[in-house]
């Protein structure tokens, strides 16, 4: 088993040299944005373009390979709840009656209970579009963390005006997820010293394993928080952001010209699905 740690990028891309406040921005308005949009193409559109942002500032593949499979189970669950179950939202949305709907499939009338409900392809779209919705905003996050230096990551934030406190808390958890791969990565080579085999094991035996690991690592991790309590004790921290930093963070052009693009993107998109209906809803095949 490969050591599991906090995923980063590993080159230099423009994402790298933005400063964090720009990045924060860019999530905020993305967001926004997922959520508004309605249409599967639209939503689908910008899933896309905020997976292909992440490759192109060094996200890697694995690690978007790994968002995209454990999404998998969700978004089929998703399409047969929608697909299935998602008449009258439909017709809120859309006006459309169940009479209307492409069907997909339907069970026979004589079945009971489920006999004539069917999978229509108003609802698989309707499913579509909370799937883009989810891959979107769960692939913005890396795209504007992995390619932040955690210290200039607490300066960004505290420069925009987030108290300290919860700057620093957010980094300390940035800081506390490779301290728990690794700690989880000891007790699994302990186990293997001892003779454990994984390779060999089931699903449900390896499970049963990895189930208890689960206390000696919660008993590790209040440990250590009880560790750093101490040490900010001891150093009389007050979360006061009236401190040096080491690291600076300073806006540059390019970005004020990120922070420009994404108020204009978040401009059009507003005007664009209150005045002419953009990113709404409609249930049209395509």
């Amino acid at each position: 088993m490969s050591t599991m740690a906090f995923r980063t990028v590993e080159r230099d891309s423009l994402f790298t040299r933005l400063d964090f406040r720009p990045k924060l921005f860019m999530i905020a308005v993305i967001t926004v944005i997922a959520f508004v949009w309605e249409d599967p193409l639209m939503g689908g559109g910008l899933a896309l373009s905020v997976l292909l942002a992440c490759l192109a500032a060094g996200v890697k593949p694995g690690y978007i390979r790994t968002v995209l499979w454990l999404m998998l189970p969700f978004s089929l669950i998703l399409i047969l709840t929608q697909g299935f179950f998602s008449g009258a939202l439909i017709t809120t949305l859309t006006g459309l009656q169940p009479d209307d709907f492409h069907m997909l499939f339907v069970f026979p009338a004589a079945w009971p209970l489920i006999g004539g409900a069917g999978l229509s392809w108003e609802g698989v779209q309707y499913a579509l579009n909370i799937i883009a919705k989810s891959l979107t905003m769960t692939l913005v996050i890396p795209l504007g963390i992995f390619t932040t230096d955690v210290d200039t990551m607490i300066v960004g934030m505290v420069k925009a005006r987030i108290p300290y406190k919860i700057a620093f808390v957010f980094s300390s958890t940035l800081r506390f997820f490779p301290l728990l791969f690794a700690r989880t990565q000891a007790i699994i080579e302990a186990q293997r010293l001892r003779g454990l085999a994984f390779e060999t094991m089931g699903p449900v035996r390896r499970l049963r394993v990895y189930a208890r690991i689960v206390v000696p690592l919660i008993l590790g991790a209040l440990n250590e928080s009880q560790m750093l309590d101490v040490v900010l004790q001891s150093r009389a921290f007050d979360g006061s952001p009236d401190r040096t930093y080491l690291h600076d963070s300073r806006l540059i052009a390019a970005d004020y010209a990120l922070f420009g693009l994404f108020g204009l993107f978040l401009l059009a998109a507003i005007i664009g699905y209150i005045v002419f209906g953009f990113g709404r809803f409609t249930g049209v095949l395509w």
